[in-house]
């Protein structure tokens, strides 16, 4: 009875303690540094010194977005057919989500086939699958296989041109309008900026797309219409998995250029350059910038490894901690060597814990310089201590002898 009474008062204990515990805030780290509201941010260094010849330009880390370089990259200018990006991301979602297939038979409309500039010379009511088009306008950016593909999608230009300017919204892309779903009008803009997350999204979420963006030569109609890439990095730059080029008076020379190697992928994008020679040289020039000076980093598990969480009044009394996501990004090879990673947690956490309930960052540093922060979560829930769990917890210990 004497055994009886105690368990009853631990019990009684434990539970005010549970209601005095509710009224104290919980401190989000060990260190002083406090909360972060960003999911992850990269701090890398800009080059000393390195210039495009071209109205904008930048180099981006198509993992992450890390920006490697920049020059006037939020200038809105006209983009002639480097718009095919944001047609060609449509296309490949729309593929992805099972909205369209490739074998799909595409019958051409009169004014898919009248469309000038790049062509293929489609004729009213010739059919061809959406890969055909697909191939077409990728490989020559033909303007009236993406017209085609545009009402194949959309059922009208307009309504695809509408949802191009939506996607752009989403992806984050501030100076950017659309007109057509070609560049051939000339009178929409974006900026080096915009085109890069655009680009960035497609060879990211879409692998596939590498199936036609790496292709040097092809042929439509039994070898009878054949296809040469407009890219030519596509032929002679090491790496390179694309993307697309475009030329007009208004625009100039234009490329959005993207290429990987061991693991780090890149996003080149020259807007408003004054040549050809000057759009490839500036592309080539950024990307062999970007690929000798930086590297993929991606934090081991052993690196990202932490201590659990003391939960407070739980059915668990501690829970493990997990990354939020699983992130690389490009690192400065000079600095690679003295790359370390700290944790920093909560000093514990008050039930109820959901899982994926964030609980603090890693921290990735090398010597004092910051270079990136990544969320760390609860790998499991864990629910709150109510008092029937208490007395159930002292009933069984009771039984089981552990109180005499």
């Amino acid at each position: 009875m004497r055994r009886f009474l105690c368990a009853v008062m631990c019990l009684a204990m434990l539970m005010a303690g549970t209601v005095a515990a509710e009224e104290r805030p919980t401190r989000m780290y060990d260190t002083a540094s406090g909360e972060s509201e960003e999911m992850l941010s990269v701090m890398t260094a800009a080059p000393a010194s390195l210039s495009v010849n071209a109205k904008s330009a930048i180099l981006m880390d198509i993992a992450g977005g890390t920006v490697l370089f920049e020059q006037n990259s939020d200038e809105p200018l006209p983009i002639a057919s480097v718009t095919k990006v944001m047609t060609l991301l449509l296309v490949m979602e729309a593929i992805d989500d099972g909205r369209i297939a490739l074998n799909d038979t595409v019958t051409v409309s009169a004014g898919a086939a009248s469309m000038g500039g790049s062509q293929i010379w489609l004729e009213e009511n010739e059919q061809m699958t959406v890969e055909e088009l697909l191939k077409a306008a990728v490989i020559v950016s033909a303007n009236d296989a993406c017209a085609a593909l545009a009402e194949h999608l959309c059922g009208t230009q307009e309504a695809f041109v509408e949802r191009m300017n939506t996607r752009a919204a989403e992806l984050g892309a501030k100076n950017t309008h659309f007109m057509d779903c070609s560049g051939l009008d000339d009178t929409g803009v974006s900026s080096a900026r915009d085109i890069a997350l655009m680009s960035s999204e497609l060879l990211r979420a879409h692998p596939t797309i590498r199936n036609y963006t790496t292709v040097w030569m092809d042929s439509l109609r039994g070898g009878a219409s054949e296809l040469v890439n407009t890219n030519r990095l596509v032929r002679f730059y090491n790496g390179a998995t694309g993307l697309k080029t475009g030329t007009t008076a208004a625009a100039g020379c234009c490329l959005s250029a993207t290429a990987e190697r061991d693991g780090l992928a890149l996003c080149a994008v020259v807007l408003g350059a004054p040549s050809s020679d000057d759009r490839f040289g500036g592309a080539r020039q950024l990307l062999d910038y970007g690929f000798a000076s930086y590297s993929f980093f991606t934090p081991t598990e052993e690196q990202l490894a932490c201590d659990p969480v003391k939960v407070l009044h739980g059915t668990d009394t501690a829970v493990a901690v997990v990354p939020s996501q699983t992130v690389g990004f490009p690192i400065d090879k000079a600095i690679r060597s003295s790359v370390e990673v700290h944790c920093e947690l909560v000093a514990e956490a008050e039930a109820p814990v959901e899982a994926g309930q964030r609980l603090g960052e890693a921290v990735i540093v090398s010597g004092e310089t910051e270079l990136c922060r990544i969320p760390l979560v609860a790998a499991a829930s864990v629910e709150r201590l109510d008092f029937g769990r208490a007395f159930a917890r002292f009933f069984e210990a009771m039984s089981s002898g552990r109180y005499r």
